[in-house]
């Protein structure tokens, strides 16, 4: 499983998911920083990335794409502390593994988790 972090991801998140054993790049290790969420989706769709995001936004292209990839992690929860976060993303990142191989939005809130198969 690689992920990809969007460019609203604290980058003290990939040291945390790293230390978990997940494969991780930043977006600005990839591209620039002022790319837009379609170079992003596009880039992690051909190099079999999921996004991790604090964004809406995916959830609109992919809506508006129909496509099957790639899948996207909505973080919900940014009123949280990143070990708190980071908590519920590892439970719910291999509670869901397969559905986000396959091609799903999971969307993660403090209190509510939410997933949503590809297309949409």
């Amino acid at each position: 499983m690689k992920i990809l972090l969007d460019m609203n991801i604290p980058i003290r998140y990939k040291s945390l998911l790293e230390a978990r054993g997940i494969e991780v790049l930043r977006w600005s290790d990839a591209g620039a920083a002022d790319a837009s969420d379609t170079e992003i989706m596009m880039y992690a769709r051909s190099n079999n990335f999921i996004v991790l995001t604090f964004d809406l936004d995916f959830s609109a292209i992919l809506s508006a794409t129909h496509e099957l990839k790639p899948s996207v992690i909505q973080v919900r929860a940014s009123v949280l502390q990143a070990e708190q976060v980071m908590k519920l993303i590892m439970v719910t990142l291999f509670q869901y593994r397969d559905a986000l191989e396959k091609g799903a939005i999971l969307s993660i809130g403090s209190k509510k988790v939410r997933l949503r198969f590809l297309p949409l």
